[in-house]
Formats: C-alpha cells, structure tokens, sequence
C-alpha cells in the first residue's frame, strides 16, 4: 500500500485512533494540553490532526500510547523524517531500545513517500521508499531497461533507464544525463517515448520514460505477435495502415520542434502489448548511453541497412544528371496506380567501401531529409508485413545483384541506398498483388509506395519534408483506404495553414488519382527547416549556388477536423493540436 496524504487523512479518524486505544487513553484525547502552562486550550486529539503520520507509525510498532508523550514533547509530522541517531528523544520505551528506534526510522519513510510528478526530478536519500514498482516477471530480469509502474499514476506504464554514477567504465556523469534530459524532455508526443521525470538514489540515477514496449518492428518482421494475431484480418490491416500515419505524423512533430529522430529503424520502432506503435526516444539515455566500447565497435548491420545514403557517403551534385532523373522519376509517378516505380539517384557516385566513408565528413548531411529516408524503408516493410510478404525474402531480394558465384566472401550488401534498382521491383511486386485485392485498403497501397519512391531519392534534397508525406498518407488512407479518420489527426495554426494553401499545388486527376507536386518557392535568408515560415519545405543549395525548395500539395485541405480532436498532450504549443486516437 502506498501511503498518499489522502489516505493517511481518511484512514486517521478519531474512529481509528480510539480503536488503537485504550478506553482510559481515548477519555485523555479531549483533555488540555499538558504542556504550556494553561497558554493553549488545544486537546491531544486536536494536535493528532497535526501528527498522523507519527500514530500510523507507533500504531505499526504496537505502541500507539506513546503518542500522549510524544506529544508533550511537542513533536509532529512536520519534523518528520527524524535522523535514526535523535530519535531517542521521542522515549519510545522506557529504556533504550535500538531495534524500536530503527524500526521507527525505517517505518517513517512509507508515510513520507514523495511521488514523481511529469517533468520533475528528485533525489532521494538513501533510506527513502522509492514509489516506483518494477515488474519481475520473468524473462525480464538483467535488462537494461525496466517496465515500471507509478502509483500515483495508476493503470498506465513507463520505462526507466539505470545509469551509475561517476566517470569509470559504464557509468554516466550527472552534467552529461542532465544535458540529456534537458535536450529531449520538451519532445512530448503519443507515439514518442517521451521523458516523464528522473530521480537519483543511492549513486544511481534513473530516467523514467513514457510507454513500455513489448515488442518492436524487428521482431514483429520475423515473429507475428500474439497481440496481432488475435485481431480481426480487417481490423488488423486498417491498424497497420494507421500505424504508418502514426509515424509519420510523430516525424513530423519532431521536425516542426528543429529536431530529427536520427535512429530510425525497425528495432527503434516499438509496440505496447495493445498494439500500440511509438518510436523509441532518440536520446542518448534510450541507445548508446549504456553501450559498451566492445559493442560500439561491432557493425550495426540494421542502422546501416536502414541509413540514408549521404550517411555512409558523400553523393554527387551532378545538376545536369539530377534533372533527368527527377523528370523521369515525375513521368513515371503521374498516376498514383502506376505499378511502375523509379527513384532518383540523382547522380550519385558510391563509394565501394561504405564502411570508410562513414568516417568522411559530409557537411551536406541534413538530417531531417535523413529520417524520411529511414521512415521510408520502414514503411515499405510495414507494406510488406501487409502483403505477407517476409523481411528476410526482402533482405534477399536487395542484395541478389551481389551475389557471385562461388563460395565465401564478405556479407551481401541489403541495404536499401545501395540497391535502388532491387527495391524498385520489390516495390512492384507488391503494388502488382495489391491490384489483385478486392479490400479497399489495398487500393492505397500502390499510391503509398509512388510517396515512399520520393523518400527514398538518393539526394536529401529531392525527398519531400516530413509534413509533405504525412498529408500524402492522410489523403492516401482516406480517399483510397476507406478510412474515414485516420490515427493522429492534427491540425496546424491558422498562420500556417494559409501559408500551406498559397504555396502548394492541387493536382487531381480525372480519374480520382493524385500525384505528388512540386513548385519552387523563393526562400528568405531567415527561412530554415522546422520554422513557422518554412514549416513544410526544406530549403537546400543547388548546384548554381541558388536556394529552392519543395512542396507538396495540401492533400487534406478538403477535409474539415471536427473541433473535439484535440488532446491536452500538446496543449502548450499553439501550432500543434493533437487530435484523439
């Protein structure tokens, strides 16, 4: 039982305290003060009010009586919690008795238990009771991170993250996590790991996040999840589809705060026990924190499977080329059922040693226009998880081209920056079964794909921002999937919203398709990415040393937000409403 001041005060009645006492003792609680000379006309019951705390303790040492004395002495709860060496002050038994005064001191700590509120930080002395519970079931022991629950917030969970303190092998400064958790606790999204509050005790400091994952996307990609296969088959493929716009939007709150994610991958992608999607928190606190040298030197094949390809080296800006490449990719994009897919390599000139060039500085590295290439190889994994189709046989189908004949050699390059031509038929495949499903939520699955083809454009410029293919996937889901209101429904400022409608392009087809737009806008010099001004484009240089940027039209402005989709969540930003899920 956690103590909260509330139930200390309904459970101290002076029901309560006369039942703890003995008929002589209850007649004394009425009576005067026995100290200050006739000065007060208070009673002992009246100064009980004022020490509850102090008879719930005595009550659980068996000396309820002790409270007349205590009393006396002119003791309360506001010089609680008492130091174990003057707690032989109270005269808790007639002669000393060490064995009561340390039960005393320990006991007092579950009548003085300080919760941790969202966003505060606490350190805690050594002896008090901490008002986390973990769970120990097991299967979760010796984990690096902890499923923990907070009564003072019941019914929901959290993870927490343990750091030693100091500056030895595996161990974490205070100044260090404190930069940390500065840096990430005023990104408080529904599908983001998100800070909730931290606390020190006993030279180990805790990090207390919001959610607790069951599962993630990487094990999701090899292992259906009992959770999901206890769900309706069309229930289960609407979800899967709102899950992509889940991403997409969170991305896109991340981007509008000037940040990036910067670890997308399928192991950063978890899952509640409900099915419930959120990224993980792109903090130091929630990955590399606590990763030792020896593992830090061993190759990470999922981040560099999933990396963007200015990540791993330094593409060409070969103007001429890139123009070809972007009027071909536009002119095979016209339809939104095409099941043709091309995506821009805009001239880029590969390394053949990718693991060199990770350590060649790239200063064109932008890394918003990096997490949309990673959300769209994760995307495209969901569509393949949609259409039953395995990760492994797509792990295979990218890297068939490098496959030689013989036996041994280094590991086959799958990843997808270096296998364009080998994703672009996959992507076909599936947009070729898709046509051949009579579910209406397969008929958004190849104008999906057309969006993710310009997210993974080798050039970060040629990728659309954030924002642009969260309102793709909006438009997608609800004019082609049937789904009347998708997941995560925001809306934007009205500042914002005007200046979306006087930039971006409305290109409806005849026949009800849509394709992806894009105009160049003249930028000013104070105009950067996640801005008010510049919140859905992404300026970049091109190779004439000029600035343009790319828009995409605004694939929801026909569709009205009932004004009861809002959540208190992102209550403190005046441009960002989060809607119900």
């Amino acid at each position: 039982m956690w103590w909260e001041t509330s139930l200390i005060e309904t459970t101290v009645t002076r029901q309560y305290v006369c039942s703890q006492l003995i008929p002589e003792e209850v007649e004394r609680l009425d009576k005067p003060l026995g100290f200050g000379d006739g000065l007060t006309d208070g009673t002992y019951w009246e100064w009980i009010e004022k020490a509850k705390r102090i008879f719930l303790i005595l009550a659980d040492l068996g000396i309820p009586d002790q409270i007349f004395g205590i009393i006396d002495d002119s003791w309360d709860d506001s010089d609680l919690p008492i130091a174990l060496d003057q707690i032989g002050r109270l005269a808790l038994t007639p002669t000393r008795d060490d064995r009561v005064a340390k039960k005393f001191y320990a006991r007092q700590f579950h009548y003085l238990v300080n919760y941790i509120d969202k966003g505060q930080h606490i350190v805690y002395q050594d002896d008090e009771l901490i008002p986390v519970v973990v769970d120990r079931r097991p299967g979760l022991a010796n984990n690096p991170v902890d499923r923990v629950s907070l009564p003072n917030r019941p019914g929901e969970a959290f993870s927490r993250r343990r750091f030693p303190l100091g500056t030895g092998p595996g161990m974490m400064t205070w100044d260090v996590i404190l930069n940390e958790i500065n840096s990430t606790r005023n990104l408080q999204s529904d599908h983001l790991a998100s800070y909730y509050g931290s606390y020190i005790h006993q030279g180990v400091a805790y990090v207390i996040f919001t959610h607790s994952s069951d599962f993630n996307l990487k094990s999701l990609l090899s292992t259906t999840a009992g959770p999901l296969k206890s769900i309706p088959k069309q229930d289960r493929r609407r979800m899967m589809m709102n899950w992509i716009h889940c991403l997409t939007d969170t991305l896109c709150y991340i981007h509008r705060r000037s940040r990036s994610h910067g670890n997308i991958k399928p192991s950063t992608i978890l899952f509640c026990s409900n099915n419930y999607v959120f990224y993980n928190n792109m903090s130091r606190l929630c990955g590399e924190a606590s990763v030792s040298a020896s593992e830090k030197a061993v190759f990470d094949r999922e981040s560099y499977d999933f990396a963007a390809p200015e990540q791993w080296y330094r593409p060409s800006t070969n103007s001429h080329r890139r123009t070809l490449m972007v009027q071909r990719s536009s002119a095979a994009s016209t339809s939104s059922d095409s099941t043709t897919f091309s995506i821009s390599r805009g001239g880029s000139d590969t390394t053949s040693n990718p693991s060199s060039a990770l350590h060649t500085p790239n200063p064109l590295l932008d890394p918003q226009a990096a997490d949309v290439f990673s959300l769209g190889c994760v995307i495209l994994e969901l569509i393949s998880l949609l259409m039953k189709r395995t990760t492994r046989a797509f792990a295979s189908h990218r890297a068939a081209k490098h496959k030689l004949a013989g036996r041994g050699g280094a590991v086959l390059d799958s990843s997808f920056h270096k296998n364009p031509g080998q994703v672009e038929s996959w992507m076909t495949s599936l947009a070729k079964d898709a046509a051949k499903k009579e579910d209406a939520v397969f008929r958004g699955i190849a104008p999906m794909l057309h969006v993710v083809t310009r997210m993974l454009s080798v050039l970060p410029q040629e990728r659309p921002t954030a924002q642009e293919v969260e309102q793709a996937m909006y438009k997608i889901l609800t004019e082609k999937c049937g789904i009347a209101e998708p997941h995560c429904v925001h809306q934007y400022g009205e500042l914002d919203i005007n200046l979306r409608l006087a930039n971006l392009q409305m290109h409806d087809q005849q026949d009800g398709n849509f394709n992806i737009a894009t105009k160049k806008q003249p930028t000013s010099p104070s105009s950067r990415p996640g801005s008010r001004i510049s919140l859905h484009s992404r300026s970049v240089s091109t190779a004439d040393g000029g600035e343009r940027a790319h828009m995409l039209q605004d694939v929801r402005a026909s569709h009205a937000r009932p004004n009861w989709q809002t959540s208190p969540i992102h209550s403190n930003s005046q441009a960002y409403i989060m809607g119900t899920n």
